[in-house]
């Protein structure tokens, strides 16, 4: 599929320059700045250098004062703690934060996470009634809760009080909580709005350190998982998360926890680990456990401080993300059969496939995958103890949890974010689901949204790439939404030496423009453009700029985005 190039605005000319002699860097850079709303000496300093005395104070979040005091009277008066979280990474790394920390000064406690099959996303009446026949009187629900208004009301009838600490979009009403915490109230002033789970999580455990006056190492320990929720989850490489994200990657890559170093151990890449590092090579094992088993042998794996055990659980882990690996294949193949028999299909603006012997663990995957491939709003549907439920991808710039807002009265619930959601639904509704589906989208999507973008920051001279440009552009990260890796365009390049193709259809080659090195570059799934390179006529490339790694040789290569001829 032709993806379309973009070019961002560039600044004004006169604040890249001054910029630029401020900081001393090269004009692009400067460029990256001020597109990035850093203005300033002062703002780029608090941006290259994130530091933890840059973390918000928990107490700013709406309810935190509540929350902290209701765990302490259920500490002092000896009462039975649940940690109650969601099934996916950041679920499972929120559950494993707090239990461990609370666990370490308190041992009336234990964790619960609901099964994605029997029990469905979010906080679930069985996980009540569990907390109910065993004595619980507090539930701490950790990414999810912030919807479940009968549930907590349930929960009520029942004397069990609810700290929920959420980061999803409020409904109208808000649950009757001890406490709720989420920067996303609209009554809520906490200054960043964007924290993953484990991140409201790690608020939660913040806070309580600041009143009780503990080494603030006791809390930061905790940063290697929140780095991976963060990763996982999908949430802003920006503002507080940016240094959550920095920190944590440190730790992660210096002295991480005993169970994510099992995890980096069967993932087998032994250099620094990046944010894609971590939903490529984390991610998709912690997810298994939830999607093919039981999402509790990731909370035991991370929780994990004996070598044996946690080794033990990782082996588990890792063959359950190969039987996730069968099946995501299988069904995508089979997904992909059905909408290239349906010739009408291919003319619509959404894909929505359904079959109801699809594994419900894997079909977020799979609607991921056909949204590459056909790039227009996807929901894969199955059936699920009784009802049809969903998981649904977006396109870039198409609200995907409003176009489900407009369905809301033939589904049974729905929740997620602008690009990522899930929904049940009875499964009498879902044709009309499907027609209604299309016809929301249809109305408020664009041809451009339908199209793939590849969005450029800046033209760049190959020239231009040196040692120091390269260290710059280093500290822009950790890189992540929001904070990506700069795209960049060179024009009237040429090839130099051998043209590869390389696996399916990767192009491995060197190229240099006018007088400058050549440098050598990797273009992954663009095999159709090796062709019309060999020719030797002058070409455009978009790239990031990357360090790559072999045999302890450390060179720049650009990674291709896009080719023309």
């Amino acid at each position: 599929m032709q993806k379309r190039w973009s070019v961002k605005h560039s600044p004004d000319i006169k604040a890249v320059q001054q910029l630029a002699a401020e900081l001393g860097i090269d004009p692009v850079l400067s460029t990256l700045l001020l597109q990035r709303g850093i203005c300033s000496f002062e703002q780029a300093h608090y941006f290259f250098r994130p530091d933890l005395r840059h973390l918000h104070d928990p107490f700013l979040m709406a309810d935190m004062e509540k929350a902290i005091e209701r765990i302490d009277q259920a500490i002092n008066k000896g009462e039975k703690i649940l940690i109650f979280g969601d099934y996916d990474v950041d679920g499972t790394t929120a559950v494993t934060l707090v239990y461990s920390f609370l666990s370490s000064r308190y041992q009336h406690l234990e964790y619960y996470i609901p099964d994605r099959y029997l029990e469905g996303y979010g906080i679930s009446t069985q996980g009540i009634d569990y907390a109910a026949a065993n004595g619980f009187s507090l539930i701490i629900a950790l990414d999810c809760g912030i919807k479940a208004v009968d549930k907590i009301e349930y929960a009520n009838t029942k004397g069990i009080d609810f700290v929920i600490c959420d980061h999803h979009m409020p409904g109208e009403t808000l649950p009757d909580a001890v406490a709720v915490l989420d920067p996303k109230r609209l009554d809520c002033t906490y200054p960043y709005k964007e924290l993953s789970g484990c991140g409201i999580g790690f608020k939660l455990i913040q806070a309580y350190g600041q009143k009780h006056d503990l080494p603030f190492d006791e809390v930061a320990q905790y940063l290697d998982l929140v780095v991976t929720s963060i990763a996982c989850d999908i949430v802003h490489i920006t503002g507080e998360n940016r240094v959550l994200a920095a920190y944590g990657l440190q730790k992660l890559n210096t002295e991480p926890s005993t169970g994510l170093q099992i995890l980096k151990e069967i993932a087998g890449k032994t250099t620094a680990y990046s944010i894609a590092d971590i939903v490529f090579l984390i991610g998709p094992r912690i997810n298994a456990a939830g999607r093919i088993d039981d999402a509790k042998h990731a909370v035991e794996l991370l929780l994990a401080n004996d070598v044996d055990v946690a080794h033990e659980k990782g082996q588990l882990i890792s063959l359950k993300n190969n039987e996730r690996k069968e099946h995501d294949l299988s069904i995508t193949d089979q997904a992909l059969a059905m909408i290239a028999d349906d010739t009408m299909g291919l003319n619509r603006k959404s894909t929505v496939v359904f079959n109801e012997k699809w594994h419900k663990g894997v079909i977020g995957i799979v609607a991921s995958r056909l949204t590459e491939k056909y790039y227009r709003p996807t929901i894969v549907l199955t059936r699920s103890n009784g009802h049809v439920a969903g998981s649904a991808r977006s396109v870039v710039g198409f609200d995907l949890y409003e176009a489900l807002s407009g369905c809301s009265d033939l589904l049974l619930q729905f929740g997620g974010h602008k690009y990522a959601a899930g929904l049940t639904m009875q499964p009498e509704k879902v044709e009309a689901f499907m027609e209604r589906f299309e016809e929301v989208v249809s109305a408020s999507i664009t041809e451009q949204q339908l199209v793939q973008e590849i969005c450029i920051d800046a033209e760049l001279q190959l020239a231009d790439i040196t040692p120091k440009f390269f260290r710059v552009l280093n500290q822009f990260g950790p890189f992540g939404p929001e904070n990506m890796s700069p795209v960049f365009v060179s024009r009237n390049v040429q090839a130099y030496g051998g043209i590869n193709l390389v696996g399916s259809n990767h192009i491995k080659m060197s190229v240099y423009q006018n007088n400058s090195t050549w440098f050598d570059c990797i273009a992954f799934n663009q095999g159709e453009c090796i062709n019309e390179i060999r020719q030797g006529k002058p070409f455009d490339i978009c790239y990031t700029i990357e360090e790559n790694i072999w045999r302890d040789k450390r060179s720049i290569q650009l990674n291709i985005k896009g080719i023309r001829c």
